[in-house]
C-alpha cells in the first residue's frame, strides 16, 4: 500500500511492537503528528511538557520493561532539547530511537528557520544515527536502527527525517518485529580458562552491573554464587538485578556503595565481572583497586575490556552464553572460611550504621525515610530517582526484590531525569511508581508535574527537602573547607503550594510518623502526589571514598562539630 512517509514511519513503530511514544509537536513533524492521529488506535502518543522530559520517559519506559523506547521531536530547539537524554541511555546502554523532523532536503545548509545538524550533534551520544534523504529508505532505516538499538551493547539511535521525505508518498509493506542481532560465541579454551581461575579461588566476588540486570541473569547468579559459594556485589546499575534478600548479596560497591561490598571485593581474590565497565565511581584509584585479585571480564564490548582496569581474561561476546557455560562447568565447592569473613564485614557494616542511627538528633533522617518506603511499597513497585544525595541514599537503603524496578541515572548523572523517567517507566508498566528526588534536581524539570496530572499518572514523588544541593555541598564541606559556593539554595520555593497549582496533591512532613501517614495515603490516592519532607542540610552520604581515593581511605563517619 502507499502511504506517505508520515505514515510510513508510524506504521513501521506500530510494525515493531511499538505501543507508546513521547514527545512534542513542532512544524517539522506535524505530518508525522497527523499521522499519529490517524492510527491514535494503535500506538499511543504522550505529550510531555518540554522534549527532554520526553527523552527521559522514553528512557524510563525502556530500564523497566527493556523494550525500545521510543521519542519524537521537531527540528532545531526540539531536537537539541533531547541532546541530554540521548547522552544519558548511551552512557547506561539504555535502548532508546529518537526521531527527529527537519527542513526540506532543499533547505538543507542554508540556516534555515529552526534547521539544525542533529545527526553531527549526536554522533558522539549514539550507537548510530541515520539522517534519511529518501523516502524509499524509511522503513528499513527504522527497522535498522531497532535492531541496532536492542543488539549487542544496547544505547540510542537517532533518526533525521526531512519534511520533503516525510510528505512523500511511497509503497509500504509491514515486516516483523526485528530480531537482536546475534554476538559471537567465546572461544571454549576461554571458558575453560575461566573456570581454573574460579577453581583455584579462595575468596570468590561475583560483581554485576547494567549487563547482568538486562539480561535478567539474576537467578542464575544467586544459584551459581551458591555452588561455589561466593559473594555478589553490584555496580551502581546493577541494583535490582539480584534481590536484596538474597544472603549472599551485599549491595552496591564504590564511591559510596555498602562497607561490606567493597571491603570483600578488595579482599576477594577473583572477581567475575558481569556486565560493568569498572567506572570511576566504582573503583577509585585504579591504581591500587582489587589488586589483591585476579579480575575475569565478560562483556560484549570489547571496547571496555582493559579499559578502565587490567584484567586477567577478557571474555568478549555473548555474554549470557559465556556465563552459562562458565556455570555449567564449574564444579560445585565450599568456601566456609570466606564466607565467615564476609559475616564479619556485614557486622562491621551493621555497627557503624547504628551508632551513625544513635548519634543523629534529627527529627527525621534519610535512613528513617526509606525505612518507612521499605516497610509500605507494594511488591513491584518501580523506584526511580534524580541525581544527588538522595539518589546514593536510595542506592543504599531501598531493598529490591524483582528485576527492573530501579530506575536512575548513572553514567551521565543527569539532574532532572526523575520526573520523566518515572512517568515513562508507569506507562510501560502500570505498577505502582515511586520517585525519590530533592530539591535541587526537582527544580530542574518540575514542569513535567503538568503531564503526570494530565494523564492521571499517580506518581508518589518523595522530595527530600534540605534547602541544598546536598551531594556538592557534602564534597565542599569534606574537601573544601566549608567553603558553601553556591550549594545553599536559600529559595522560598513551597512546593506544596506547587504541587496543588499543577493539579497534583502536595503535602509537608518533618516526622517519620508523618511521612508514613502521607506515603500510604499517596499510595492509595490515584494521582500524583508531592510529599516535601524536610531533612537537616548537613545530612551526609556515608559511606564515601574520597575522589581519587582508594579503599584504604574510605570514610565511615565523620565529626560535624
Amino acid at each position: 500500500m502507499k502511504l506517505t512517509g508520515a505514515e510510513i514511519i508510524v506504521k513501521t513503530l506500530i510494525e515493531q511492537g511499538v505501543t507508546d511514544v513521547f514527545g512534542y509537536p513542532g512544524g517539522q513533524v506535524i505530518n508525522i503528528y497527523d499521522a499519529l492521529y490517524k492510527y491514535q488506535n494503535e500506538i499511543n502518543h504522550i505529550l510531555t511538557a518540554h522534549e527532554q522530559g520526553a527523552s527521559h520517559a522514553a528512557d524510563g519506559y525502556s530500564r523497566a520493561t527493556g523494550k525500545v523506547g521510543v521519542c519524537i521531536a521537531t527540528s532545531g530547539p526540539g531536537a537539541t532539547n533531547l541532546v541530554t537524554g540521548i547522552a544519558t541511555a548511551m552512557l547506561d546502554s539504555i535502548p532508546m530511537v529518537a526521531i527527529t523532523g527537519n527542513v526540506p532536503n532543499s533547505l538543507i545548509g542554508k540556516d534555515s528557520f529552526q534547521e539544525i545538524d542533529i545527526t553531527g550533534i549526536t554522533i558522539p551520544i549514539t550507537k548510530h544515527n541515520y539522517f534519511v534523504r529518501n523516502i524509499e529508505d524509511l522503513a528499513d532505516t527504522i527497522r535498522e536502527a531497532f535492531a541496532i538499538a536492542k543488539s549487542g551493547r544496547p544505547g540510542p539511535v537517532l533518526i533525521d527525517v526531512p519534511k520533503d521525505v516525510q510528505v512523500a508518498t511511497y509503497e509500504y509493506e509491514p515486516q516483523p518485529i526485528v530480531e537482536k542481532i546475534p554476538l559471537p560465541k567465546v572461544d571454549e579454551a576461554k571458558i575453560d580458562e575461566a573456570v581454573v581461575l574460579l577453581s583455584q579461588a579462595k575468596k570468590p566476588y561475583i560483581y554485576i552491573g547494567g549487563g547482568a540486570a538486562g539480561l535478567g541473569l539474576g537467578d542464575e547468579i544467586v544459584e551459581f554464587a551458591r555452588k561455589i559459594d561466593a559473594v555478589i556485589g553490584c555496580s551502581f546499575m546493577g541494583l535490582s538485578a539480584v534481590p536484596d534478600s538474597n544472603e549472599r548479596f551485599l549491595g552496591m560497591q564504590g564511591m559510596h556503595g555498602h562497607y561490606a561490598s567493597s571491603m570483600a571485593q578488595n579482599e576477594a581474590d577473583i572477581i567475575l565481572a558481569v556486565g560493568v565497565r569498572f567506572s570511576d565511581r566504582a573503583t577509585g584509584n585504579v591504581q591500587k583497586f582489587a589488586k589483591k585479585s585476579k579480575i575475569v571480564q565478560l562483556d560484549p564490548d570489547c571496547a571496555e575490556v582493559n579499559k578502565n582496569v587490567r584484567v586477567d581474561l577478557g571474555l568478549i561476546g555473548d555474554v549470557e552464553d559465556s556465563f552459562r557455560r562458565i556455570a555449567e562447568k564449574c564444579e560445585k565447592t565450599s568456601r566456609p572460611e570466606w564466607i565467615a569473613r564476609v559475616e564479619e564485614l556485614k557486622n562491621e557494616e551493621a555497627e557503624t550504621a547504628r551508632e551513625l542511627a544513635e548519634a543523629s538528633t534529627a527529627s527525621i533522617t534519610p535512613k528513617q525515610v526509606f525505612d518507612v518506603i521499605n516497610a509500605n511499597k507494594p511488591a513491584k513497585t518501580i523506584i526511580a530517582t534524580d541525581v544527588g544525595q538522595h539518589q546514593m541514599w536510595t542506592a543504599q537503603y531501598i531493598t529490591f526484590d524483582s528485576r527492573r524496578r530501579f530506575v536512575s541515572s548513572g553514567g551521565l548523572g543527569t539532574m532532572g531525569f526523575g520526573m520523566g523517567a518515572a512517568m515513562g517507566a508507569y506507562v510501560a508498566t502500570g505498577d505502582p511508581t515511586v520517585l525519590i528526588t530533592g530539591d535541587g534536581s526537582f527544580g530542574m524539570n518540575l514542569n513535567e508535574l503538568a503531564t503526570a496530572v494530565s494523564y492521571n499518572i499517580p506518581i508518589v514523588i518523595v522530595l527530600l527537602n534540605n534547602g541544598v544541593l546536598g551531594m556538592v555541598r557534602q564534597w565542599q564541606t569534606l574537601f573544601f573547607g566549608k567553603r558553601y559556593s553556591q550549594t545553599v539554595l536559600s529559595r522560598q520555593t513551597d512546593f506544596v503550594k506547587l504541587a496543588e497549582a499543577f493539579g497534583a496533591k502536595g503535602v509537608a512532613v518533618d516526622t517519620p510518623k508523618a511521612f508514613e501517614e502521607a506515603f500510604q495515603a499517596a499510595l492509595k490516592a490515584g494521582r500524583p502526589t508531592v510529599i516535601d519532607v524536610r531533612i537537616g542540610e548537613d545530612e551526609m552520604v556515608l559511606p564515601m571514598l574520597p575522589p581519587g581515593g582508594a579503599i584504604d581511605d574510605i570514610i565511615v563517619k565523620v565529626d560535624k562539630k
